[in-house]
């Protein structure tokens, strides 16, 4: 049987007791006075066994009681599961404990960060229902005043979101209050890229002091593959007679503590990576150092990586930051991040010809538009050869022409 849309009912009741301490409620003969009690609504709601009873007292109007009644109804009508005792404390609690084991953990440890040191001092005691798109405007003021950068600060109102998202695909929340706050947005950062020549002396330096970290700088100049993916290469995942290694694993810091292995950064960046001569080459050459370094080390723990301490252990990020820094100031070259060693050699591809499909498709991108995004500005210098060359194309045949 279809439920009435406007049942329920709305009433003054109050929080005396008889002698036996039983709450008279709707039934003392006090609420016969102005000024006693207050307003109250029931309503029953949809269940499966036993009666369910919506009541809420405290309403100092009829008219606010009135209107809370009707909002349990619309959210019934538009599907939302009505549970106004809930706050976002506790909500933000129970979803990051749901979303965790599908999560890495370094974004674990960052929803963490997010919800308990910033959402619940500032949004807990809202209740979830409650919350309007002015308390997020409010906490993004509060936070900019306060000197928080904009970009932890979208970070952290993303993962607000996120949670609001799923309560809306639970049916919780008719609508994401977070969902267009209005943050600054950061200027885009300039990549820092060496030229083709800089680069060069770059490795051709590397492997004239003998640096143990020569040949992992010239596999990610000669591959674009990212940091996280070099670290965590194994041999098992490198076929140098197939010319190819295969990316499964991605070394990642934990808290700037400790490291371990996790998946790729996307589902597309798991994929095989074409080796090139010189990356043959390096790997190799950093094979038979690996050899050397196990046969002098006291203690080393076979984990099959590429590229690793002298006992087999993973490299530290820090580490390799802490060489790519010495080496770039001993060459006398502009200083960058290990990251930006991948946006030199996209720089490389695409100043080379290479369509910017192709280099889409070495780098791993989502898609072309990604691609596009970051290295947009050397698409420009490309086409405009493109448009040259065609330009000289017509102007040859005007020319055999007459």
């Amino acid at each position: 049987m279809r439920q009435n849309p406007n049942r329920g009912r709305v009433y003054r009741c109050c929080a005396c007791r008889d002698s036996t301490g039983r709450l008279l409620g709707p039934r003392c003969p006090k609420l016969s006075k102005a000024r006693h009690g207050g307003w109250a609504f029931a309503v029953d709601l949809p269940s499966l066994n036993k009666r369910s009873t919506m009541r809420r007292t405290g309403f100092a109007t009829k008219a606010a009681a009135s209107a809370a009644h009707s909002h349990v109804l619309e959210c019934e009508r538009a599907g939302v599961s009505l549970d106004d005792s809930e706050t976002i404390a506790s909500y933000l609690t129970c979803w990051l404990e749901t979303k965790s084991p599908s999560l890495k953990t370094n974004t674990v440890n960052r929803y963490t960060a997010y919800i308990h040191n910033d959402l619940i001092p500032a949004l807990g005691a809202v209740p979830l229902e409650r919350l309007t798109h002015d308390h997020v405007t409010q906490f993004i003021q509060r936070e900019l005043a306060a000197g928080r950068g904009p970009v932890t600060l979208r970070r952290c109102v993303t993962t607000l979101s996120s949670a609001l998202n799923d309560a809306r695909r639970n049916h919780r929340l008719p609508h994401n209050a977070a969902r267009f706050a209005m943050i600054p947005r950061p200027p885009e950062p300039e990549l820092t890229c060496w030229s083709t020549s800089q680069t060069s002396a770059f490795l051709r330096h590397c492997h004239a002091v003998e640096d143990p970290l020569a040949d992992l700088f010239e596999l990610m100049v000669c591959t674009g593959m990212r940091k996280g993916e070099t670290l965590g290469l194994h041999w098992a995942d490198v076929d140098l007679d197939a010319r190819a290694l295969f990316v499964r694993w991605t070394l990642v810091s934990v808290n700037n503590s400790r490291s371990m292995l996790n998946a790729p950064k996307t589902h597309g960046s798991r994929a095989w990576v074409a080796l090139s001569t010189r990356a043959v080459d390096a790997l190799q050459r950093q094979r038979r150092r690996q050899c050397r370094q196990q046969v002098t080390a006291r203690h080393h723990d076979n984990l099959d990586l590429v590229f690793a301490r002298p006992d087999g252990q993973p490299l530290r990020p820090q580490y390799v930051l802490d060489h790519l820094r010495r080496l770039t100031a001993d060459a006398g070259l502009p200083a960058i991040r290990v990251h930006d060693l991948r946006h030199i050699a996209a720089t490389i591809m695409i100043n080379q010809g290479v369509p910017i499909a192709v280099v889409s498709k070495t780098l791993r991108h989502r898609n072309v538009a990604t691609t596009v995004d970051i290295y947009g500005h050397l698409t420009r210098d490309a086409a405009a050869n493109g448009v040259s060359a065609t330009c000289a194309a017509l102007d040859a045949a005007d020319a055999r022409a007459a």
